[in-house]
């Protein structure tokens, strides 16, 4: 279930994202409530997420899902720009969360 929450989180995470842009700095109310109610359930859910994988396991794949995430809704739904060189960081992040999802949580001594 840890790997689920985790994932779901990181959804979450960029939707909070998504909606904070759409907030205008908090001056419009109904996506500022978007943003600070799934900025909590995301939260919740990392901090179930955490109770079994690893601290930096659990962060790194939160925040690449949200950054990854962030990156793809931008260029989908507020055309912002694809320039190889951020289509090559968001891969390198991708690639990033594959080998700590793969790692072995602790180092053989």
């Amino acid at each position: 279930m840890a790997w689920f929450y985790l994932i779901l989180a990181g959804l979450l995470e960029v939707v909070w994202a998504f909606s904070m842009k759409q907030s205008a700095g908090f001056t419009k109310l109904v996506p500022s409530l978007v943003t600070l109610g799934t900025m909590g359930v995301s939260f919740a859910l990392l901090s179930l997420a955490m109770k079994s994988l690893p601290l930096g396991t659990a962060y790194t794949v939160w925040t690449g899902i949200g950054a990854v995430g962030a990156f793809i809704v931008g260029v989908i739904w507020l055309n912002e720009g694809v320039h190889p060189m951020r289509v090559g960081a968001a891969a390198l992040i991708v690639a990033g969360l594959v080998l700590m999802r793969l790692a072995p949580a602790s180092a053989a001594h």
